[in-house]
């Protein structure tokens, strides 16, 4: 759909790429279905659920046992975007490196993609 042959959508680094796997043997589940919604004080906020099912349109990114299925909606919004894995002191949780977000709230938790991008999704 938006892909580039022979280009994954979202890439992981091995900390991502191994909390991921843990996530899916610890619960069973086939992988993590990446989306974006409507919300946030930026306008959009990433989704990220368990999947048991590879939907026909997923774009489907498997790396070091870990699979992650981008739902076709989002797929132009995430192209190019970097997944990590951080912990610290106080937090831990999935850091999105996105190439697409002209801005994002002081949370990291919303963002926002230049007009137009999406212009046709629902």
């Amino acid at each position: 759909m938006f892909a580039i042959p022979g280009k994954q959508a979202v890439t992981l680094t091995p900390a991502a790429a191994k909390q991921i796997s843990t996530l899916m043997n610890r619960k069973g589940h086939k992988g993590l279905r990446l989306g974006i919604k409507k919300g946030g004080c930026a306008g959009m906020e990433y989704t990220l659920d368990y999947t048991d099912a590879v939907d026909p349109h997923d774009e489907v990114v498997e790396q070091d046992g870990a699979v992650v299925m981008i739902a076709p909606m989002a797929q132009m919004f995430l192209f190019g975007t970097e997944i990590d894995y951080e912990v610290s002191l106080l937090e831990s949780g999935f850091r999105f490196r996105n190439p697409n977000v002209v801005d994002e709230c002081g949370c990291g938790e919303s963002i926002k993609f230049e007009e137009g991008l999406g212009a046709q999704t629902h």
